[in-house]
């Protein structure tokens, strides 16, 4: 059986993957806040841990704790959805609260690298696919006015898997890293956004344009598109990737 850890499992993207995944008979453990309401089929397994990515470090010890339990009973592959993510408000640096951007930062950035860190060491002797996919952003790669902390996560996270890539590689059974930017998709990120003030956020009329004009794809169509990605025989061949270039 696959075996998959994913993040921010409750909702948006996170709760389609997770149901397409468990769809798939898949062995799920699934990190988030809240609670995850999906059906489980026969033949597939779902773990849930309610816990807060803003404490990070002990979530990591936690997992790799588990991880390390497995060993014993190995599965067929193994893979980490670092998706769970924060828009910290929309405004320029200097007018957003200090906790709002280390929420921002703590979630989006330093716990998908604590949790892959601890993925990788107790996988580290798994003689068998281990791959990370780290959900990133197109606002990764081109800087957005007003979303300083989201923007710098997602480019941060992308140059994370450009150094866990050259690292893994080097390495008999390293990991496949890929850190992918899912297209636009309509969550609770999108009404932030279409909701924010304008002179403080100047983006936000195209935003407004892409729901209006219905460019926007559902929760369960982009999950469809990273999990075909995920799935690729060339995965980790591009470690910074997104799913509208495939």
């Amino acid at each position: 059986m696959h075996l998959t850890i994913i993040t921010g499992a409750s909702r948006g993207l996170g709760l389609a993957m997770t149901t397409q995944l468990l769809a798939e008979g898949h062995r799920l453990l699934a990190l988030s806040r809240g609670q995850v309401i999906a059906s489980v089929p026969a033949g597939s397994e779902l773990l849930q841990w309610s816990v807060d990515l803003f404490d990070a470090a002990q979530v990591a010890h936690r997992l790799e704790q588990w991880l390390s339990a497995q060993g014993a009973t190995a599965p067929s592959s193994v893979t980490l959805i670092n998706n769970a993510g924060v828009v910290s408000e929309l405004a320029p640096l200097e007018k957003i609260a200090a906790d709002d951007l280390q929420r921002a930062l703590r979630v989006g950035l330093e716990a998908p690298m604590l949790l892959t860190a601890a993925f990788l060491r107790a996988t580290a002797d798994w003689a068998l696919p281990r791959k990370v996919l780290l959900v990133s952003s197109g606002l990764g790669r081109r800087a957005m006015a007003g979303s300083a902390s989201y923007c710098a996560a997602k480019a941060g996270m992308d140059h994370l898997a450009r150094t866990l890539a050259l690292e893994q590689g080097a390495l008999v059974h390293g990991a496949r890293v890929v850190s992918l930017a899912p297209g636009v998709i309509d969550t609770d990120m999108q009404v932030q956004l279409r909701a924010a003030d304008p002179l403080l956020f100047p983006e936000r009329e195209k935003f407004v344009g892409l729901k209006t004009g219905g460019q926007l794809d559902s929760p369960a169509q982009a999950a469809q598109k990273v999990l075909r990605y995920l799935a690729r025989a060339d995965f980790g061949d591009q470690p910074v990737a997104d799913v509208r270039d495939a």
